[in-house]
């Protein structure tokens, strides 16, 4: 009988963590996090504006990690209700919320409050409202030196440095603290009105410091009164030690530090339909079940066990072989068909083809069934790769529109789950679909992999046919320069060019031998590079 449970297995290693989402023993998630000197996602620095770029409408910013910051002027201007992300929904709460706007210069004093030179600035606007400022104003506000408060939204992705923002969110379990922010707010996944009324009631009622917000996550959806201030309470807490460590320290410097993989998992990950989560070290296990007990009670800490087989947890679940799959191009498909998927650095390009699902005629069902697999895989390969940025999906061509209609809303139905928030735009006249996909942290290959030293990461190496082209080439050119006759030279090269040499191309050399009158001789050294080769004088021993 197949196994339907959804799971959650971590594997806690001296050198990295690893976490998977199991449904039904399928691998719907996997992240791995290992000890990194980088600014994590959620971090928050006291930092110091090193220079401002009007061209990229941006300031490069100093917070003690090495590579500067990159900050755009849209995210130095406190958010209001407006600019967030439409969590509410409530026509009422957005009156409530025009009515209790906090002033720009009390914001501003907030994340400038360690820097003496804006202290006129402060002075001047004291009176205006956030609305007034724009980005024109950004240059006056925060000129170089400035220190001030920012969070990191986007790690560092290859040369890039992290991205950060002005606008300070600190996540709990039920509820997101806003500390510069009037926002009070549900989850949009929240829609059940009766439900959104009892939470708002709740929210209402909670000890919020003035000049704060905070949002109600899906998860707090069905919870009492007590979860949420407790939950509060750890939040503000939270705050109280990075305001207190904002009065010690100078930046550029670290306040307040996302928690790590196993918290996060129990934070974010951990809901009602989860049945068990499996934990192979038995610190990491006392742990996760102290923070579910905290957040969820008994009954929830009742599904953390510790897994003390000999065989490793990952082997023992079959994800060792799904997770293999991952580093592979090619994805099979239960049709029989299957997915390439080739990462760029412009973008992910992803072809699906029929292969061995293809039959007479191509049916349109058939067709159609395939993409329906194929957009399932590729919305589960995306979580897994942790890929981001432009996708493009080239589909088999489906020629009836509600073919095409039916994959573009089935593709958008299985993104919205996703952590990482998505775009997609219905696919083109040359049947491919474009999709934008949150890039927050490195890929997983990017992050698993190193470039091969031996391809330099393209994938492929000159032909043996081409090294033994460049091998006659050279000698050309040596012969000819050279003029005397009468002295040998010995070739040495890759063991898969000498089978060329000594076979296919074998009468080509004798007949270079002839027409100069010299004597080559052949050695295969498996440690050359398959793309290097030397002329060597087997008396003096020298390099020619």
């Amino acid at each position: 009988m197949e196994n339907t449970k959804k799971r959650i297995i971590l594997s806690c290693e001296t050198l990295e963590t690893r976490f998977a989402l199991l449904n039904a023993d399928k691998l719907e998630e996997y992240e791995i996090e290992r000890e990194s000197k980088g600014p994590k996602v959620g971090s928050v620095y006291l930092g110091r504006i090193v220079n401002l770029e009007p061209s990229l409408h941006a300031a490069f910013v100093d917070i003690g990690t090495g590579k500067n910051a990159f900050l755009h002027y849209w995210d130095m201007l406190p958010a209001t209700f407006d600019m967030k992300e439409k969590i509410s929904g409530d026509k009422e709460n957005a009156k409530d919320e025009k009515k209790k706007k906090t002033p720009f210069s009390e914001k501003l004093t907030s994340l400038l409050k360690h820097n003496n030179k804006s202290k006129q600035i402060r002075e001047k606007n004291k009176t205006r409202q956030v609305q007034h400022y724009t980005v024109k104003d950004i240059p006056t506000l925060f000129p170089p030196g400035t220190e001030l408060l920012v969070q990191v939204v986007k790690g560092p992705i290859g040369s890039k440095g992290a991205r950060l923002t002005t606008n300070i969110s600190i996540p709990g379990r039920y509820l997101v603290l806003l500390p510069y922010s009037d926002h009070t707010g549900l989850s949009s996944k929240i829609d059940q009105k009766s439900e959104r009324t009892r939470l708002k009631k709740i929210l209402s009622e909670l000890d919020v410091p003035n000049g704060m917000g905070i949002i109600c996550r899906t998860v707090g959806e069905g919870r009492k009164a007590i979860f949420f201030k407790r939950d509060l309470d750890m939040l503000l807490d939270y705050w109280h030690k990075v305001e207190e460590l904002l009065e010690k320290h100078k930046g550029p410097c670290e306040v307040y530090s996302e928690p790590n993989l196993l918290e996060r998992t129990v934070r974010d990950l951990m809901t009602e339909d989860i049945e068990e989560i499996q934990i192979d070290n038995e610190t990491a296990y006392n742990k996760i079940r102290s923070l579910l007990n905290k957040f969820g009670g008994r009954k929830m800490a009742a599904k953390a066990a510790c897994y003390k087989r000999a065989k490793p947890i990952f082997e023992y679940f079959n994800i060792k072989n799904q997770i293999n799959q991952i580093f592979t191009r090619e994805v099979p498909l239960p049709s029989g068909g299957g997915i390439c998927i080739d990462e760029t650095e412009a973008l992910i390009a992803i072809d699906v083809n029929t292969g061995k699902g293809k039959r007479a005629g191509e049916q349109p069902e058939v067709i159609l069934q395939t993409n329906i697999e194929a957009a399932e895989e590729i919305a589960r390969q995306l979580r897994l790769r942790n890929v981001g940025g432009l996708v493009v999906i080239d589909f088999i061509d489906m020629r009836a529109s509600r073919d095409r209609d039916t994959i573009f809303k089935l593709m958008r139905k299985l993104v919205r789950d996703d952590r990482a928030k998505s775009k997609i735009l219905p696919l083109s006249r040359l049947g491919l679909m474009e999709m934008t996909r949150q890039r927050e942290h490195e890929s997983l290959q990017s992050t698993v992999l190193d470039r091969c030293p031996y391809c330099n990461g393209s994938g492929h190496v000159k032909s043996s046919l081409s090294m033994s082209v460049e091998i006659q080439r050279r000698l050309h050119s040596l012969f000819k320069a050279r003029g005397q006759k009468g002295f040998s030279i010995r070739i040495f090269m890759h063991p898969d060019v000498l089978v060329r040499l000594k076979n296919e191309d074998a009468e080509l050399f004798d007949n270079l031998e002839k027409e100069y009158g010299r004597d080559l001789s052949f050695r295969g050294d498996s440690t050359m590079h398959h793309e290097k080769f030397k002329l060597v004088n087997p008396e003096t021993g020298k390099i020619l």
